[in-house]
């Protein structure tokens, strides 16, 4: 049986097949060009809580404006803090660090996740639930640390009711009150 052979493509083949190569080689580059400036517009929308937010479970470590840094998991992310659960000696902790007051964070993913209804839970919220528990605190600010219970919670502030040498915690009226600015907070730890 004859096989006819292939015919060599022509010299227009060549050039039309050039010409189509060309193009989709411009088109692949167009389109990298776009993904990577897509990339960029989403990174620049990309708040740092919904970085948290997509790093539920992880482990970070947190370093705070002035301070020693805090180490744990990220149990919850706001748009104002995040919730860590910490190890000590004694066993887990809590933290609610203050976005405002990490200055740089070790172990966070690239990636984001969208706000969620925690989204609008601000500082103030977060210090109210702690008030209701009436659960001892450590208070660390940017002027040192205080032990004691969320006693009022302010729009912008809250007091700490220092905690006596026999546990009881003074009345907020009582000269162991501290009123801690939002502004100088940096940690707020389940104490030990």
């Amino acid at each position: 049986m004859y096989e006819p052979t292939p015919a060599a493509p022509t010299r227009w083949e060549l050039l039309f097949a050039d010409l189509e190569a060309q193009a989709a080689a411009q088109d692949a580059a167009e389109a990298d060009a776009l993904v990577a400036e897509l990339t960029r517009a989403e990174h620049a929308t990309m708040t740092l809580a919904e970085r948290f937010r997509a790093a539920l479970g992880a482990e970070v470590v947190l370093d705070l404006a002035a301070g020693e840094p805090v180490r744990g998991t990220v149990l919850e992310a706001a748009a104002e803090w995040v919730l860590l659960r910490g190890i000590a000696p004694s066993g887990p902790l809590q933290h609610l660090v203050p976005l405002s007051a990490v200055s740089g964070v070790s172990g966070l993913g690239r990636q984001a996740a969208p706000q969620q209804r925690r989204e609008g839970l601000g500082l103030g919220p977060a210090l109210r639930g702690l008030q209701r528990d009436r659960a001892r605190l450590l208070v660390r600010t940017l002027a040192g640390a205080v032990e004691g219970r969320v006693g009022r919670v302010g729009r912008d502030h809250f007091d700490v009711d220092v905690v006596r040498g026999d546990g009881a915690a003074p009345r907020s009226s009582w000269p162991g009150a501290r009123t801690v600015p939002f502004a100088a907070l940096l940690c707020v730890s389940e104490a030990p």
